[in-house]
């Protein structure tokens, strides 16, 4: 919903445009636009400049044109105008009216080639980037954007997943994961990925930890699991005070996995197969049945048409491998539907919790955290390789650089999401746009076209406003 003061104080907001002048895009409308991008970094993050300003240079300071800040905006550019590969950045955003709008922001002569970018990355610790992410992070928190969907109100639903990023056919560096299928071995790698996501369709990266070998020949590849570990020595350290709980899928139902979360004092929901730790699946059966109490049916959907019942046992004694006790709590769902012939379907789901269960937190327990997993593969995987971003595409070679434009990625989807959900652009901008994906080509048009003076761009960083959000994930 749009918030009043916001546009009192920054009156020319798209949201007063309608459908038919929205796409005319004269010059007026392109600079709005980008008064969106840098109204909106700006009221959160500053300016690039201070959003960069601890990133080392590991450059030659003599042979430095184009400074860290200046070549990392350049490649969150590209990613939110979805250029979809490095060349694009010489291609599409060297114009006239790009390199004055540049030179206004970062005091440079020209328009940086990809290849620059790419040189520099390889010269930059990745973990400088990282660091930016979570600042990003620090500052949404701070401000408070996320606090309404909390969880018990209290904890911020972190689902943590892997995925694919590239895939060659030969090797492409010592660190490359293999795998040998008919005789054929393909090289690839992966991440693993900690996002704060929300039921109102926002997911932004918290904590990135790659998978990858630690030399050509190990006598055991890397996996998720230890990545797993490993990621979350790094997510407490940066966030030590942050309320969480983690939605995870069944490969994490282990002791290991249970005894970090009750180190950090994290609270977990984790899916629960039929295959999985059967001394808990055969207790849970046996205990269920004598608890008739730990009951209860809820109708959800937009007509209600979706019936949820819920069982759980609480109390579950688990010993693992390494002899350490756990107490873990356990709810099942079935859920009956109809399908689109009026077939009645039933769908079942398990999960175990270190959140002691009741009638009260059930449904927020299986609903708002155990099947918000799926937030992580929808507004964050698939968003990434299929909305534009490229994800599984190649922007370098080099495996240091690489973790840097997996960063920037990172980085432009959170701008991105802000830009669209925000009151700036409003729910006018957004029903001109019908699309997210309409979003970046307007984005790209304006960056290449509008000539914006330095006295623009002052008022456009120096505006007061406020900023709501009505994130909309059709």
């Amino acid at each position: 919903m749009k918030h009043p003061g916001a546009a009192r104080r920054y009156s020319d907001t798209i949201d007063e445009y309608t459908d038919e002048n929205f796409f005319c895009l004269p010059r007026n409308r392109q600079v709005e636009i980008l008064k969106v991008l840098f109204g909106t970094v700006r009221h959160f993050y500053g300016d690039f400049q201070a959003l960069f300003s601890n990133v080392k240079d590991g450059r030659v300071p003599k042979k430095i044109t184009y400074s860290i800040p200046a070549l990392a905006f350049v490649g969150v550019l590209m990613f939110l105008c979805h250029l979809g590969a490095r060349r694009q950045v010489r291609l599409q955003l060297n114009t006239v009216q790009s390199v004055e709008t540049l030179r206004t922001l970062f005091h440079v002569d020209s328009f940086p080639h990809g290849d620059t970018l790419n040189d520099a990355f390889k010269q930059c610790d990745p973990e400088d980037f990282q660091r930016v992410v979570c600042q990003m992070d620090r500052i949404l928190l701070r401000k408070k954007v996320l606090y309404s969907s909390r969880v018990l109100g209290k904890y911020f639903v972190v689902p943590i997943d892997g995925t694919g990023t590239v895939t060659y056919s030969n090797r492409h560096c010592p660190h490359c994961l293999t795998q040998t299928h008919n005789g054929k071995t393909i090289y690839y790698h992966k991440v693993l990925e900690a996002k704060l996501v929300t039921p109102e369709g926002f997911a932004f990266s918290l904590m990135s930890e790659f998978i990858e070998n630690p030399e050509e020949q190990p006598s055991k590849q890397d996996c998720e699991l230890k990545a797993f570990y490993r990621l979350a020595v790094r997510l407490k350290a940066a966030f030590p005070r942050l309320p969480i709980i983690l939605t995870l899928d069944a490969l994490y139902a282990c002791g290991p996995v249970f005894k970090i979360c009750k180190d950090c004092d994290w609270k977990f929901t984790i899916v629960l197969t039929d295959k999985d730790l059967p001394s808990i699946n055969e207790e849970f059966q046996a205990l269920a049945a004598l608890e008739p109490a730990n009951r209860l049916s809820f109708h959800t959907g937009k007509k209600c048409e979706i019936r949820q019942d819920f069982q759980w046992v609480d109390q579950i004694l688990y010993t693992d491998s390494e002899k350490r006790e756990h107490t873990l709590h356990v709810i099942e769902c079935i859920e009956t539907k109809q399908d689109k012939q009026g077939q009645e379907t039933r769908s079942t789901w398990k999960w175990i919790t270190n959140v002691n269960v009741s009638r009260e937190n059930v449904i927020t327990l299986a609903n708002d955290a155990g099947r918000m997993r799926w937030k992580i593969e929808n507004q964050g995987f698939n968003a990434q390789k299929t909305g534009g971003y490229c994800l599984e595409h190649a922007y370098t070679t080099d495996s240091n650089a690489a973790k840097i434009f997996y960063y920037l990625l990172q980085i432009a989807h959170t701008i991105f999401q802000l830009l669209y959900n925000g009151s700036l652009l409003g729910k006018a901008g957004r029903k001109a746009l019908g699309a997210v994906k309409n979003l970046a080509p307007r984005l790209l048009e304006a960056w290449r076209n509008a000539s914006i003076t330095k006295s623009e761009i002052d008022k456009m960083m120096h505006s007061r406003f406020q900023i709501r959000f009505c994130p909309d994930t059709s």
